[in-house]
């Protein structure tokens, strides 16, 4: 593992109780989505799973087995602590699983932290069986490139560890190339709390007000597109598009 890594999973490591207790990570419709497109499956495979929330909610739709891995080993203990999974400590983008071990892999709010998204998508596709499903979010990037590095540059800012956001035109471009045929995909956004977006990940003062320049001086399409709220000059809160992907290995 890059000492880039280990640095990540030493951030996400230190902060896994917070995670757990997110609402933002904890609740929602998507993971129950994601669960939904897991259920009838008997292996399951949740990748940079974090605290555990997704692949509790997958065997909790009742599919037998589930392995949530993650880089960071305090994130795995939480989720073998908290649902009934197993866990395994590894890098996304090198599972230590032979081909075709699952008849479903989960990937939720994480891929925007891999260095190499292209081989996460490789490993995914060659542990799932013919026919086994990818059950895939992220937030995503608007295909427009100023909005995207607007974006992206505020996720750095605010989290050294964010690596990129990518459109949704470009994650299915990934998964064709490795042999998935994507069959739906789901837009939808999160609303964020500046305030709590901002304490999970320790952002000093000087940063977050670095932020709050930037929100108060982005362009009116950015305003509007991610819904940016304000009170005088402190922003409230703003939107993060994300995407849910099925996708079916050929």
């Amino acid at each position: 593992m890059s000492d880039e890594k280990r640095h990540t999973a030493a951030h996400f490591g230190s902060a896994a109780e917070s995670y757990f207790e997110s609402e933002v990570h904890r609740l929602g419709t998507d993971r129950k989505t994601l669960a939904e497109w897991c259920r009838g499956a008997t292996r399951a495979l949740d990748i940079a799973a974090g605290a555990g929330h997704t692949a509790g909610a997958i065997a909790e739709a009742g599919v037998p087995t589930v392995i949530a891995t993650d880089a960071a080993p305090e994130m795995v203990a939480t989720a073998v602590r908290e649902y009934p999974v197993s866990g395994v400590v590894a890098d996304a983008e090198r599972v230590p699983f032979v081909d075709d071990s699952f008849d479903v892999v989960a990937c939720r709010v994480a891929a925007h932290h891999f260095p190499d998204p292209e081989a996460f998508v490789a490993e995914a596709a060659r542990v799932l069986e013919p026919g086994g499903v990818l059950a895939f979010e992220d937030n995503v990037a608007p295909e427009d490139t100023a909005l995207a590095d607007f974006l992206n540059g505020i996720e750095v800012l605010r989290d050294p560890t964010h690596v990129e956001l990518y459109p949704v035109s470009k994650w299915r471009d990934w998964f064709e190339a490795a042999g998935f045929e994507v069959e739906a995909v789901e837009r939808a956004t999160i609303t964020l709390d500046f305030d709590a977006w901002t304490e999970r990940t320790g952002v000093e003062p000087d940063d977050r007000a670095e932020l709050e320049r930037r929100f108060r001086e982005s362009s009116a399409e950015a305003k509007a597109l991610f819904e940016v709220e304000f009170d005088a000059d402190s922003v409230i809160s703003f939107d993060n598009p994300k995407a849910l992907i099925r996708a079916r290995k050929r």
